[in-house]
């Protein structure tokens, strides 16, 4: 999982959804809205396909979906499901890519403590202020808090609705991408040390090859205390600041 920087919409699709959000707000005055609908009718237009695009181009070259960052994001996701947020259903900040799996997981679940969402949205938290990674499974579970001494609400949440612990196929695609940026240090340190390669070179590598946003759990998580990146930490404390630079 990581952090989703989101970013503006070209102003005539943001326009479009404002004009849509507030012809919902007047049919659910008057009794008469049907999101499902609204929805449906604004979803082949050109301009909410410019918003699924700006929302791909928010994922990278590879567009993976926002939750899991596994698979590829096939279509646009309601953070706040349009079924019970009819008006949230067409803001901008609402609109997640998902893909299919994730979607269908998550259905119309949105668990609240009181007024504040337990579900994780990669653009406003850090997923991983949340959610601890298993090297040994590659299975995503919650973070346990030292400072509260208790689990992550959100996490808990999070880890439940979307199976997170319960998918091998993704605990798969995790493994494979914690072994490749393992393999990039364990290869760069005896390079940093005869000067051969650089912090720079090495951050760049890193960042290339972490496809599941596991970069942040491995420098800044829980991970910074496992080989090989501790030795990193404690070897070349001038690389290791680069790097988490590098990803903030």
């Amino acid at each position: 999982m990581r952090k989703v920087d989101r970013t503006a919409l070209p102003r005539r699709a943001q326009t479009y959804l404002d004009s849509r959000q507030a012809t919902a707000g007047v049919r659910q005055a008057q009794g008469t809205l049907n999101i499902d609908r609204e929805w449906k009718a604004a979803r082949q237009t050109q301009a909410v396909g410019v918003v699924l695009a700006t929302l791909r181009q928010m994922m990278g070259l590879r567009e993976r979906c926002m939750y899991c960052v596994d698979s590829h994001g096939t279509d646009i996701e309601h953070f706040r499901p349009k079924a019970s947020y009819p008006l949230a259903a067409f803001q901008w900040s609402n609109l997640l890519l998902c893909c299919t799996e994730c979607g269908r997981f998550k259905g119309s679940s949105f668990p609240m403590a009181g007024l504040s969402p337990l579900l994780i949205d990669p653009t406003v938290e850090d997923p991983w202020r949340h959610i601890d990674f298993d090297p040994d499974t590659g299975n995503l579970s919650a973070r346990f808090d030292l400072a509260l001494g208790k689990w992550s609400a959100m996490g808990e949440a999070t880890v439940e609705v979307l199976r997170l612990d319960r998918r091998e196929a993704m605990a798969t695609g995790y493994l494979r991408c914690f072994r490749r940026l393992a393999a990039l240090v364990r290869t760069a340190m005896p390079r940093l040390a005869d000067g051969t390669t650089t912090a720079t070179a090495l951050s760049g590598n890193l960042k290339d090859a972490d496809d599941h946003g596991l970069l942040a759990w491995c420098l800044g998580g829980n991970g910074r205390v496992l080989e090989p990146f501790n030795e990193l930490h404690l070897q070349y404390p001038g690389v290791w600041v680069e790097c988490v630079a590098a990803i903030q």
